[in-house]
Formats: structure tokens, sequence, C-alpha cells
């Protein structure tokens, strides 16, 4: 599926987001603060937005992004801004890397597709060292207030037509809002965060909270 959209995706997410994803990575990365020369890990890097980030920052030593699709990351590996980045085809559940190899670990709208969240946060906590940090970005059921039906509606129509008319594949943009729905509000996510043993576990709500940042520390 994502295959299909790969060379679009970039642009659909700047469309749908009406540009806030940009602001969203920066404020991920201010969460892992990662130090200078640090080693970092993005998870479900797709065509490696948040990894490119990392290395405009000029902070990081080492940038793998890690990912199964592999379409997603050849449209990455074209863009000059991300050259830097260590791409490696990788399944979040069994992540090919020695425990505490890296200072951060990122991912986003990553969580909502893996089919075991448990064993995904427990990969993320092994591969991080003692102190490291992790964040990631991803939908979330929309809040139980006046704007939900408006928020619905986004999610059903507006987005896979858009989906449509920018990729040719609404299907692709009609699993977005279905999967948001049927995913974890913030605060049962903190806990897994917790129950994975990460410590200083937070969220944050954006975009009329349909998004969720969460961060921890190892």
């Amino acid at each position: 599926m994502f295959g299909r959209i790969a060379r679009r995706y970039d642009i659909m997410n700047r469309l749908m987001t009406f540009g806030q994803d940009l602001y969203w990575r920066r404020l991920l990365l201010q969460k892992i603060a990662l130090q200078q020369n640090g080693r970092m890990l993005d998870l479900g890097t797709g065509t490696g937005d948040i990894a490119g980030e990392a290395l405009a920052s000029g902070k990081t030593a080492l940038c793998v992004g890690a990912d199964f699709a592999l379409e997603m990351m050849q449209v990455g590996r074209l863009r000059a801004a991300k050259r830097n980045v260590r791409w490696t085809g990788s399944d979040a559940l069994r992540l090919p890397f020695a425990g505490g190899t890296f200072d951060a670990v990122t991912s986003g709208f990553l969580l909502r597709n893996v089919i075991d969240i448990d064993v995904a946060l427990a990969e993320q906590h092994r591969v991080l060292r003692a102190g490291g940090r992790v964040a990631c970005l991803d939908t979330t059921p929309p809040p139980d207030n006046w704007l939900r039906p408006l928020i619905l509606l986004h999610f059903r129509l507006i987005i896979p037509l858009l989906g449509w008319l920018v990729t040719g594949q609404a299907a692709a943009y009609a699993y977005l809002p279905s999967t948001t729905e049927k995913f974890l509000q913030p605060e049962a996510l903190q806990q897994k965060f917790a129950q994975a043993g990460f410590r200083n576990v937070g969220y944050q709500r954006l975009m009329l909270g349909t998004i969720a940042l969460h961060w921890a520390e190892k």
C-alpha cells in the first residue's frame, strides 16, 4: 500500500496537515534533545522526513532510517537533504541492532500500524542507551466534543477524496481514518510506554486533538 503512494506521500502530508507536520517534526526533535554527535534511529522512516530534519540540525553523527516499505525509502534516497541517512530495511518488531546502540529513537505514524505495540516499544527500549530518549507522532481518535463530527467528516470524506486526486489511491487514505478511529487514546498509549519500562513519559495533543506527540526516557 505505501509503495503505491510513495512518490506523492510527502505532498499529501503537507496538504492533509495544512503544513503543520513540518512544525510537529521539529517539536518532536526538541523532545529528544539530541546532543552533539548523537546516534539516532528513525523507525517507520518512510521518505525520511524526520531523519532529514535531524541531520539538518547538525547534531547527529549517525542517523539510521529504518522501514520495511522499501519503495518509500527509495524515494527518500533521491533527495539531497537525506543522502547522509543510513537507510535500512527492517521490521519495527525485530530490530537488527544491539542493545543500547542509540541515543534517541523517533517515529512518525508508526505505532498505529504495527501489529503489536508492546513488542514495538520493548524493541525501542532495548536499542536505546540508558538515559536515551524516545519520541513519536501519531494520529489519535478525535476528542468527544462539538468538533468531532466535522473532524470525522474530514477524515472519512475529504482525506480519501484528496488522496485520490493527488495519488490516485483513495483506498490508502481511507485506511488512515479507519485505523485512527480504532487506535489508542493518548492516555492509553502513555501507559504502554510506562509498561515498557520508560520513565518521564508525557504527551501533547496537536491539531484539534487529532495528533499526539509522545515522549519518554529510558
